[in-house]
């Protein structure tokens, strides 16, 4: 679903930016992702879920998208910033200021998001997953609030310092590598690795 978040903002995007240039590079994402689906399918919720709980995972799912989207944009601004240092031609994809626009806009969108998801986690744990099921430091919450620390740091570190280029994007990355160890990287080694469900 993340994937093709990503790959739904693209097609969006695309029509306002046409020199956007990663059509094939977020459809080779897409692809991948489904063929993930077919071999991992998941399981369905439990009846005894709460009705909270597809909202709280929908909140997570998209602020993962945002984020994504966010990381192939800063990509996107590595390469920018490589061909102006070779001298190439300007006019071929976006330019480096509005790519930074956008990546920054993601980030604050994902970060709202994430910011959600992990306040109903925490207030409503009991609601949303159950009795006796409320907040509780595991894997999945150190990693998540790791990442959400990391992001408000390079929030702050953007307004405050005006955080630009390679720091920045590094700090990006790191945080979008501790969200997806948080959830998807963790169901992977237990659910994949291990072979236990929970």
């Amino acid at each position: 679903m993340t994937a093709w978040i990503v790959a739904a903002v693209y097609a969006i995007e695309s029509q306002i930016y046409p020199q956007l240039q990663t059509r094939w590079a977020l459809s080779a994402v897409g692809a991948v992702a489904v063929m993930l689906a077919c071999i991992f399918p998941g399981s369905a919720l439990p009846s005894t879920a709460s009705i909270w709980l597809p909202t709280h995972l929908a909140f997570g799912v998209a602020s993962y998208g945002l984020f994504g989207t966010a990381v192939v944009h800063a990509w996107l601004m590595g390469r920018a910033e490589a061909r102006i240092r070779q001298a190439a031609d300007p006019h071929s994809g976006l330019p480096l200021l509005t790519l930074e626009r956008l990546t920054y806009r993601f980030v604050s969108a994902g970060f709202v998001l994430l910011t959600a998801t992990l306040l109903m986690g925490y207030v409503f744990g009991d609601v949303v997953y159950g009795q006796g099921h409320a907040w509780h430091w595991d894997h999945k919450t150190v990693f998540s609030l790791l990442s959400w620390v990391t992001f408000a740091i390079l929030l702050l570190g953007r307004a405050r310092f005006g955080w630009r280029g390679k720091r920045a994007v590094a700090v990006l990355y790191t945080g979008s590598v501790l969200l997806l160890l948080g959830y998807v990287g963790s169901r992977f080694v237990l659910e994949v690795l291990l072979g236990r469900s929970t």
